[in-house]
Order: structure tokens, then C-alpha cells, then sequence
């Protein structure tokens, strides 16, 4: 059988594509090159998903292939991927995620996992390789309806923070959790409710809401708002669709930047080596609170690539975090007697417990604990439905052209200092502004992100550029 070329391909993170495209044979074709050429030796594989309305038919899908090729399926149902993730980590075994993140509802995913971690970009390439050598001769397997569930994987993942955050920390305090379609949406309310919380749920629906915590919705910016006055609340929280991204409001529904999030959870953790990609904060290095400071492509898999060499060069107390909020723990942390084991792969529960307890502990408001920092302020949207060869042609143009660069942008942040080329195109300007652009690695869209000395000037920034580009697009 001929399996033709889709949308479906690896992203930033794990495999992605519409769902048309998804079909049970393009499924198959991805999960059986994983088993057959990355974790061949494996006897056990351990499964779940997040709460799309696609997923339970990839599940089986992928729960066929999984069983044509000998392994037991470890079915753990929906759940926040870094709670399958942990698991199988804890257990040594491989795992297949079904999820497409925060990618629009049309479109879903699935990444994967060896018995160390997350899978690479070299074991990207090589399933690539494989799905197309055997795409032309591929023969699919039954789909496997009846899988039983494991619910021991959302205990482990549970007790990773029980057993690490003080007991009733959150006590007096009333926290609102916007629901939405989050696969976390549950097991968050249970937790911070069994840390004394006063939980206040909002916002739940059976349609799968896409929240992009690196793009918050103008009408998510404003719920965050209503609700905090409304319900007189001291923090909001929420996440992407597989629970690993945080979206952290304060005490006035104001969302916190993702990047902002990963820095104050490092400090919580009194943590040494950090790791993020390039359009993260510069405050990073401005604050000088760590020893070292390694910057990557954007993508959980390069930020993970790193972690590990700043381990093999003895580095300690390393962790790793994306300007969506996802954090990523190198090696385990000690605090207060307490233990954290490591978890090298995008977290939102992780940082969400962190500024909750740094702000307790410090006895300010979450809206207080950023005031200390450099104050730089960062900025991101994107232009959905931007075709990604597209966005390379315009990145390529201005690339090669200051003239271009300048009547793009006006000479609104005026001469150029430098050029980062490592994911995209990143410029640094003498007015200490800087603007990046680069192709989205899940979807069809066009990112720009800005940092300035004010956040209206970085929200204006990347409004204007955005809009300029969307006038020019027609000719590209």
C-alpha cells in the first residue's frame, strides 16, 4: 500500500499535521519507525493522549501498531504529557504521546519518548528516513479497540510536587483555574486544592480551546482580567492543551510571560546553568544570577540537547526553559530538605507551584516578585494561515538586505548592532530594542517576537511589524 505526502511532519516538538492527514496509516507509519528503528528492544510502551476530539482514534491507532509489533501497551488515558513522560522515565520504558499541544483543533500531533527522555532531532531524522523509505510498501494494522487503563502515572507525577512543596503552602489563598480544554484541568484543581487553596474553576467547555501561552488571545487577556476582579482572586492559572506550557495570571489577571515564568522558577530553585532558546528574555544574563547561561534553536529537543552537554561538563543544578513557560529540570534540586528529581522535558506544574511558593515565601503578591528584575519586557504574536515557505522567503529578503529590513520596519528601532541567525532571523538595534522573526515549527504560521524597555513599546512593536507583513504578503 502507498501512503501519500501530507501535512504531517515533525515540528518543533514531536510529529504534527491535520487531522484529515493523521489518517490510521500515517500513524502506524510514524509509530512503527519509532518502535523499529529508535526503541527496537523495548518490550513495554507506555500511552496516552490529551483531550482533542481526534485523539482517542489515534490512540488506537497507534495502540495497534505498538501490539503488531510484540509490546504490551501501557495505556494511561489523558493526561499532562509531562506526567506520561515521568512515568516512563520512572519505569525505563519508552512512550508515544497523542497530543498536538496548542496548535489549532483541526490539527494534532504525537511525540515520543525513550526510556531517557525525549526523543532527538538525530531520531527525528532517522523516523523521517524510515516513514519514507516504507511509505510506498507500508501495510497498516488493526486498530486496538480495547485498552486498559493504567491510572498509576498521574500518582507519580502528583507526588513529584507533593512531596517537594511544603504542605497547605497555599493556604488563604483563592486561585482561579481557567479549564478550558486543558487535559490538566483536574488534576490541577485537586492539587492546589490539597495544598490549601481555595480553587475557583472557569472557563471549562467539551471544545478544544487552542491556547498558545507564547500568543494570549486579546479575549483571554481580558477573561484573565474579568475573572481576578470578579472572584477577587490571588493568581490564575492554566496551560496549553497537554498541560506542558504554563499560563500564570496575577492577583489582577495579567498573564505573565512564559520567559518571565522559567527565570523566577529558576530562582525559586536557586538553580545554576540555565538553558533557553534565543527569544527568551535578555533579562536572563542582566539579572546575574547564574554562573552560566547556553542559548539554542527553539524547540524543547535542542534546549535538552544542551542540558545534557552542560552535564557531561559537570555543570550541576541545571534546568532549561522556553519562552512559552515549559521547564525542563537537568538534574535533581534539594530545597529546604526537600526533593525534586529530574524531569527533562517541558513542565507547567512545575513553575505554577514555584512562584506561588517564592511569592508566599516572600510574602508579596505574584504581580511583586518580577519588580526586582531588569526591567526588560518581551512581546509575541503570529499571523496564522502564513504559509512556513513563505515566512522563509521574507526571513531570506530581509537577511540579505538592511534596505529591506529598514523599510519594513520604518526606522522605528533604528540602526542595526546584531544579527542572530540561529532560529530565524533575530536583530538587536541601537536603541537596546530587539525583533525576531522565524517560520512556527508546528503550523503554518509566521512568529515575530520583540523585546523593549517597556511593554507597551514590545506589544507596539510586534503589532506594527505583524500588520506591515500581513499588507505585504499577497506578493510573496
Amino acid at each position: 500500500m502507498t501512503i501519500k505526502e501530507s501535512s504531517v511532519r515533525f515540528g518543533t516538538s514531536g510529529v504534527r499535521g491535520l487531522v484529515s492527514d493523521l489518517s490510521n496509516d500515517v500513524c502506524q507509519l510514524y509509530v512503527d519507525a519509532f518502535l523499529q528503528k529508535i526503541v527496537p528492544m523495548s518490550k513495554r510502551i507506555v500511552l496516552g493522549c490529551d483531550l482533542r476530539d481526534s485523539s482517542p482514534r489515534i490512540v488506537k491507532a497507534c495502540a495497534g501498531a505498538i501490539h503488531a509489533r510484540g509490546m504490551d501497551v501501557f495505556f494511561v488515558g489523558a493526561l499532562p504529557t509531562p506526567a506520561l513522560a515521568y512515568f516512563a522515565l520512572s519505569e525505563k520504558i519508552p512512550a508515544v504521546m497523542v497530543t498536538g499541544s496548542h496548535i489549532p483543533f483541526d490539527r494534532n500531533g504525537i511525540k515520543f519518548y525513550t526510556s531517557v527522555g525525549e526523543i532527538s532531532k538525530e531520531d527525528e531524522v532517522a523516523i523521517t528516513q524510515t516513514v519514507t523509505m516504507n511509505r510506498m510498501n507500508f501495510i497498516g494494522y488493526d486498530p486496538l479497540q480495547n485498552l486498559t487503563l493504567l491510572s498509576n502515572a498521574i500518582a507519580l507525577y502528583k507526588k513529584r510536587y507533593v512531596d517537594f512543596f511544603p504542605a497547605y503552602f497555599l493556604k488563604g489563598w483563592r486561585i482561579g483555574v481557567y479549564e478550558h480544554s486543558s487535559v490538566a484541568r483536574d488534576f490541577l484543581s485537586e492539587l492546589l486544592s490539597e495544598f490549601g487553596a481555595d480553587v475557583v474553576s472557569l472557563g471549562r467547555t467539551d471544545a478544544f480551546v487552542p491556547i498558545d501561552t507564547e500568543a494570549v488571545s486579546e479575549s483571554d487577556q481580558a477573561l484573565g482580567q474579568k475573572w481576578a476582579t470578579e472572584y477577587r482572586l490571588d493568581a490564575l492559572l492554566s496551560t496549553d492543551g497537554d498541560a506542558d506550557r504554563p499560563l500564570i495570571g496575577d492577583e489582577t489577571g495579567n498573564w505573565l510571560r512564559g520567559d518571565i515564568v522559567g527565570l523566577l522558577c529558576a530562582m525559586y530553585l536557586n538553580a545554576d546553568s540555565i538553558v533557553t532558546p534565543v527569544n527568551s528574555t535578555t533579562s536572563i544574563e542582566r539579572c546575574s544570577a547564574f554562573s552560566y547561561v547556553a542559548r539554542t534553536k527553539i524547540g524543547s529537543p535542542y534546549v535538552i540537547d544542551e542540558m545534557k552537554m552542560c552535564l557531561k561538563k559537570g555543570l550541576s543544578r541545571v534546568v532549561g526553559f522556553e519562552a512559552n513557560g515549559g521547564f525542563l529540570v537537568g538534574d535533581p534540586f534539594v530545597r529546604h530538605d526537600q526533593h525534586l528529581p529530574s524531569l527533562p522535558t517541558r513542565d507547567a506544574v512545575l513553575p505554577m507551584l514555584a512562584l506561588l511558593a517564592f511569592a508566599k515565601e516572600k510574602g508579596v503578591k505574584l504581580s511583586q516578585l518580577s519588580t526586582s528584575l531588569p526591567q526588560r519586557f518581551t512581546a509575541s504574536d503570529r499571523i496564522q494561515n502564513f504559509p512556513n515557505d513563505s515566512s522563509r522567503l521574507l526571513i531570506a529578503q530581509l537577511s540579505s538586505s538592511n534596505e529591506a529590513i529598514q523599510t519594513l520596519l520604518g526606522g522605528m528601532c533604528g540602526e542595526i548592532i546584531t544579527r542572530n541567525t540561529t532560529d530565524g532571523l533575530r536583530l538587536t538595534f541601537d536603541s537596546d530594542e530587539i525583533v525576531h522573526l522565524r517560520p512556527s515549527g508546528n503550523a503554518p504560521e509566521l512568529r515575530c517576537y520583540a523585546e523593549a524597555n517597556s511593554d507597551c513599546r514590545a506589544n507596539d512593536l510586534v503589532k506594527r511589524i505583524l500588520g506591515d507583513i500581513s499588507r505585504l504578503a499577497a506578493p510573496l
